[in-house]
């Protein structure tokens, strides 16, 4: 096996990196090339100022076998470390990309090699947001004790989901009666009001730009979120969205009342799923339930559309559960020398 580590982003790499994902332990949009290059020319909205490029590449007869996205920086606890690109605010899921079958020798090849003289000195592989169905988590755990390392594992957040049956009857018959009855009558209310309720999903190239200020205006009018979009976020959160887009995976959605923006959401459209990224409501409009109005739209649209999964991805917020999510959840893998 031949391993060759990059302190350069591989711009000729894109292809190989997506045909290698498309059969991946993980295949999650925070994993797709153009998304991670996105990433790591904005270091995850300024949360990594220190970062420097550590990716590895092993070939095996000149096929691509695996791919460690790293990076090299101080950790969160000032230890110096190696963390997957994507890490941590802004990418869900994350993992190594490398087929199932050649995840252990992988491993046993990337260890050493990452530990030869002229490599930065670490201290910890500190991999965050790893979906608990990954099988590198144990994979890791093997490898760990091979090598001599201490292996440890934490459960980061839940990450809720609802199994989609392909009809919107047939999943309103699957949720609970009173949340069914209030989805309902919420959207009824909406499609009656005296004032014009739509919604729609952005498709011109030409109004992109503005619609994503619309949708940071949305997010700002929750304390929380203002003060996570700093000037360098915002303009992350845009060259995401944007790239998106432009891989045709982007449902950025609005729900308008009269002619303003009452509620919209960013998510990803991608392998028959829909992923949840961000949300943002104007309070002006709550009579109208904006949130979850818009939130019933995008899954009736899901259901007709025949995606099989609604992820909500990371948080344990209530309303994830009363729209009939299942939880799974993301874990922190650390390798210490």
């Amino acid at each position: 096996m031949e391993l060759t580590y990059h302190t350069n982003f591989p711009d000729d790499l894109r292809n190989e990196w997506n045909a290698l994902l498309d059969e991946s332990v993980s295949h999650v949009p925070f994993l797709r090339f153009d998304y991670i290059q996105t990433w790591w020319e904005h270091r995850g909205g300024g949360e990594w100022p220190q970062a420097e490029l550590a990716l590895v590449t092993a070939r095996q007869d000149g096929r691509l076998i695996g791919i460690a996205p790293f990076f090299f920086t101080p950790d969160h606890d000032g230890r110096p470390a190696l963390m997957l690109l994507g890490s941590i605010e802004i990418s869900d899921y994350l993992d190594l990309i490398v087929r199932p079958a050649d995840l252990p020798v992988f491993l046993d090849n990337l260890l050493p090699f990452l530990a030869q003289p002229g490599h930065p000195a670490w201290q910890r592989l500190d991999l965050y947001n790893l979906l608990d169905s990954s099988p590198t988590v144990a994979a890791l755990e093997a490898a760990a004790r091979k090598h001599n390392l201490s292996f440890r594992q934490e459960q980061l957040q839940h990450s809720p989901y609802i199994p989609l049956p392909g009809d919107w009857e047939t999943y309103l018959a699957s949720i609970d009666k009173k949340q069914r009855h209030e989805i309902r009558r919420k959207m009824r209310k909406a499609e009656t009001a005296e004032v014009p309720v739509r919604w729609y999903i952005v498709t011109d190239d030409d109004t992109l730009d503005s619609e994503i200020e619309a949708f940071l205006a949305l997010m700002q009018q929750d304390e929380e979120k203002a003060a996570f979009l700093t000037p360098v976020m915002r303009q992350t959160m845009h060259a995401i969205i944007r790239c998106a887009f432009e891989e045709d995976c982007l449902l950025l959605a609005f729900m308008e009342v009269g002619d303003q923006k009452a509620a919209g959401y960013i998510m990803f459209d991608y392998l028959d799923r829909v992923w949840v990224y961000n949300s943002g409501f104007d309070r002006r409009f709550m009579e109208y339930s904006p949130g979850w109005v818009l939130l019933g739209y995008l899954l009736q649209w899901a259901t007709e559309h025949r995606r099989i999964e609604f992820d909500f991805m990371r948080g344990n917020e209530d309303y994830k559960y009363r729209f009939g999510a299942v939880d799974r959840f993301v874990l922190r893998a650390i390798l210490t020398r």
